[in-house]
């Protein structure tokens, strides 16, 4: 009986612990502070698709460090960064729709209704295009949950 309370209590301070603990609102990666690895996020409404960025059109936002291609680039997104940014701070939809977080790849993407998801690799990606309209509302309604806003602006 005592060995069950104790489990319950671990457990309990190991969730809760987890919760406190929310990782930041832009996935960046283990080894710097870059949102999208480097890619120009204006780039993806493009015709041309994604290109990488350069430290020399850079800004700062949501805690992390954005590049981009062009000066006309860097403008757009520092006039409307939810715009270009992506949803789930770059972290992966499928995850975030299931409730968790992984990384997300800024290969594996897609628009959807004028906004751009990431997801962790090619398989994933090919797992949420067909259930996206499902995931994307349970998503919204997790993301704020899973991550810490706080001294992030």
């Amino acid at each position: 009986m005592v060995k069950n309370v104790f489990v319950v209590a671990f457990l309990a301070i190991v969730f809760f612990s987890a919760q406190a603990f929310a990782e930041a609102p832009i996935y960046t990666g283990p080894s710097n502070n870059v949102g999208v690895s480097g890619y120009d996020t204006v780039s993806y409404f493009s015709e041309t698709g994604p290109v990488k960025g350069s430290k020399h059109f850079a800004t700062e936002w949501r805690g992390a460090s954005w590049y981009f291609s062009s000066q006309d680039n860097l403008d757009k997104f520092k006039a409307d960064p939810e715009k270009y940014a992506p949803q789930y701070g770059g972290y992966c939809a499928w995850a975030v729709g299931h409730g968790g977080l992984a990384k997300g790849n800024p290969k594996q993407w897609t628009i959807v209704d004028g906004k751009l998801y990431l997801n962790y690799d090619s398989r994933i990606l090919a797992s949420w295009l067909p259930v996206k309209e499902e995931l994307i509302p349970v998503a919204d309604k997790e993301y704020p949950n899973l991550v810490d806003f706080e001294g992030a602006e």
